[in-house]
């Protein structure tokens, strides 16, 4: 189980870091452009062994899935030997992290996904972005999976499972086999 969370991105781009940048919208351009190259080069069926979770959610990958799907039927020749966008959807070796800070993008990814199998919980605690215990926040580990049961995105048993079961598959263990 492999998890994608591009960080320092002021190493690899040449721009100052002025609020906060990086974290707000390269991190996510980063892990998108990941997800971009990771997909179009097949690696979730050359290696059906590794299982991949992209961080945040791959909130940028999954609005951009249209303009990459454009651009492979389109442009065909910018693509040559690359596997079509729409064959990673739902694929079962490659998950998203919750950490997405509103739910409105949570119901996006659950929608994009068909469903909550490829989604698994995220905390990104300790970094500076997370869901901590904050009164300036109101935000506590799991507050968008609570929010999203309360306005029905998800239901108890995909909340469960997020927690839980797909966790598990995650890192390789069928859940019923776990024999916790």
């Amino acid at each position: 189980a492999i998890e994608i969370h591009p960080y320092d991105g002021e190493k690899f781009i040449k721009l100052e870091n002025v609020a906060w940048r990086f974290h707000l919208v390269w991190m996510l351009a980063q892990c998108a452009d990941t997800y971009h190259f990771y997909t179009l080069s097949g690696y979730q069926d050359l290696f059906p062994n590794i299982r991949v979770c992209f961080a945040h959610g791959g909130q940028l990958a999954h609005v951009n899935l249209g303009r990459r799907i454009q651009a492979f039927d389109g442009r065909p020749d910018l693509f040559e030997g690359m596997v079509h966008p729409r064959k990673a959807v739902g694929h079962p070796n490659i998950f998203f992290d919750t950490l997405v800070h509103d739910t409105i993008s949570m119901e996006m990814m659950v929608k994009r996904l068909s469903g909550t199998n490829q989604i698994i919980m995220g905390l990104d605690d300790p970094y500076p972005l997370g869901e901590m215990e904050s009164d300036a926040q109101s935000s506590y580990p799991g507050k968008l999976l609570d929010l999203s049961l309360q306005r029905d995105i998800v239901t108890h048993r995909e909340y469960k499972n997020i927690w839980e079961d797909n966790v598990i598959r995650w890192l390789g263990v069928d859940p019923r086999e776990r024999g916790i």
